[in-house]
């Protein structure tokens, strides 16, 4: 379910002439039924609204005074969301004769002739207040305030963000809310304006509206007009021909594959950027320590610490945080085991708020072998939202291939990689674009029934030292530096750089000179570490002759210690 919260004006949305119909009232319970949850968002003082609104127990919580005003109608708790504005303001506002005038918790309002008046007066006072309408309302509310501020107030108590939000509204205040939300609406009574940003119009005025929109979005969950949301998608790419590559962000399943070193690490890392420009939240599971250094984004776990599961979903309660769970403390053959653990939890987060709204799994051969058995039963039928990086597709598990929509093969040997693809997942082969080898990446749409393109990558923003995290304190594995001395009588295996740094100040002295002299050091720095300045500082280092044995160790573990952040 995509949408899992309707937000909804008041007046002339909901209620018409102030009073709520029973078929309204009646639409609304039907929506709770479906699971989803209910804000009302209005201008109205909390009073007023409570003597007139019948159905005021059919909302979660009830956004009032424009923004300025939480309600719960559950424990009848009212909370300020801004300071009221002075006596004085108000005094003087009476004194000059503003009528009408109301004045709520926090809200001052009027009609349209008096704004001259209220606009000197703030003027006067030198108050930091702004003025709203409302078709023929004046409001005055502290700077900042608006409905869509009290909405998201109000979200965050459900643990939802407004991309779970369907809005609908009809006049020049709801402009901000609706702006936020993920779909906006407009009742057919909405003014110009409004039905200019809605996604959908009503056929129905004010509460026939509603009750319309309530029937489509228990039926298709707004499904048909997805095509009309084309401002949420995600930039991928541009094709040769300079058009834009877009993702939707809501029911799909990206497949980055290639070799070590191709690429897919910063093509996964400028998508996440651009999904947390949007306000999407995003949980990462790295099991190389990869993502540690992105920015406004939350790093738990670390090679001497695994996170547990109930660390990863707090750290998620906050719709506003990004997570990067570093597997490094996981051991690899844990790893699907803790994934198939983690993802029925993520699910259910998914589920109940809507979020994680996309999950990252960097070298999701680790977590989704294509020879562990577990996997099927872990996965659910629809993936939802995802995005997997692995070095070849062949090495997932099959079901796992079965839920991608969409393939970007990065690296020389795009041919083979999709053809890895469309024999692990049992799908008819595809040709490739000749002209492929003059993109980044060669992308393909696999439900689309088009054929693979070339793609140039948009790269990100962000400045990060590629693979820092990683060579510091993770496992490169196979390509290890090993210690075996003139004789082999040594296997000596260091996987990282803080390991080599730890070997190398102990190793024996004639095992250390061997490895310098070949130039060994540097060699590894160079091809493995792909640090191309430690790997010339070394290489000087390896042949000076002036200083002693262990006067290089110290200056090959200075370099290192100059450029990683090792462990203590």
């Amino acid at each position: 379910m995509r949408y899992l919260a309707l937000v909804t004006d008041y007046d002339n949305t909901l209620a018409k002439d102030g009073r709520v119909m029973a078929s309204v009232a009646v639409a609304l319970e039907r929506l709770r039924t479906s699971g989803r949850r209910i804000i009302l968002v209005t201008g109205r003082r909390i009073d007023d609204l409570l003597a007139i609104c019948e159905c005021i127990n059919s909302f979660d919580y009830v956004v009032a005074e424009n923004g300025a005003v939480l309600y719960e109608p559950r424990t009848q708790e009212t909370i300020l969301l801004a300071e009221p504005p002075p006596d004085h303001f108000i005094t003087a506002l009476r004194k000059r004769g503003v009528r009408p005038l109301e004045v709520g918790q926090v809200i001052v309002a009027t009609h349209v002739p008096q704004v001259e008046m209220v606009m000197e007066t703030i003027q006067q006072f030198g108050l930091e207040l702004q003025v709203i309408f409302n078709r023929g309302s004046v409001m005055v509310l502290p700077s900042g305030v608006n409905k869509a501020s009290g909405v998201r107030h109000a979200l965050r108590l459900l643990g939802m963000s407004p991309h779970e939000v369907v809005g609908v509204g009809d006049a020049e205040n709801d402009h901000s809310f609706l702006r936020i939300s993920e779909c906006a609406v407009a009742v057919a009574n909405a003014i110009d304006s409004i039905k200019d940003i809605a996604a959908m119009v009503t056929s129905g005025e004010a509460g026939d509206g509603i009750v319309e929109l309530v029937d489509q979005l228990i039926a298709t969950d707004l499904e048909p007009i997805d095509a009309k949301l084309t401002h949420h998608h995600i930039a991928l790419g541009t094709r040769l021909d300079g058009t834009t590559v877009w993702l939707p962000p809501y029911g799909r399943n990206l497949l980055i594959a290639g070799p070590s070193g191709s690429g897919k690490s910063t093509l996964a890392t400028a998508f996440i950027e651009r999904l947390a420009e949007r306000f999407y939240q995003v949980c990462i599971l790295d099991p190389e320590g990869d993502y540690s250094n992105l920015k406004n984004i939350v790093t738990i776990g670390d090679q001497r610490h695994a996170p547990s599961v109930e660390e990863v979903l707090a750290v998620l309660r906050d719709p506003d945080v990004h997570v990067n769970v570093n597997l490094l403390g996981v051991n690899l053959s844990d790893r699907p085991r803790y994934f198939a653990e983690l993802l029925p939890n993520l699910q259910a987060m998914r589920t109940h708020t809507g979020r994680p709204h996309w999950i990252v799994v960097d070298e999701a051969h680790h977590l989704l072998p294509s020879t562990w058995g577990h996997a099927p039963r872990g996965l659910p039928q629809q993936f939802g939202e995802s995005v997997l990086i692995t070095v070849n597709p062949a090495h997932l598990a099959p079901s796992t291939l079965s839920l991608v929509d969409m393939v970007i093969a990065v690296g020389p040997a795009a041919n083979v990689t999709l053809r890895g693809f469309t024999e692990a997942a049992d799908r008819p082969s595809v040709q490739i674009d000749p002209t492929a080898e003059k993109g980044d990446v060669v992308c393909w749409f696999v439900q689309g029934g088009q054929d693979p393109f070339p793609m140039q990558v948009i790269q990100g923003q962000a400045e990060r030292i590629r693979h820092r995290r990683k060579y510091a304190e993770g496992d490169v594995r196979y390509h290890s530096f090993y210690f075996r001395g003139p004789h082999g009588k040594h296997n000596l295996k260091a996987q990282n750089l803080f390991i080599f740094s730890q070997l190398a100040e102990g190793i024996d002295e004639e095992t250390w000179l061997y490895h310098l002299r070949r130039g060994d050091y540097s060699r590894w720095f160079r091809e493995v570490i792909k640090d191309e300045s430690l790997a010339e500082e070394a290489r000087i280092i390896e042949q000076r002759t002036d200083i002693s044995p262990w006067g290089t160790r110290c200056l090959i573990r200075e370099a290192i210690g100059k450029r990683y952040t090792l462990p203590e």
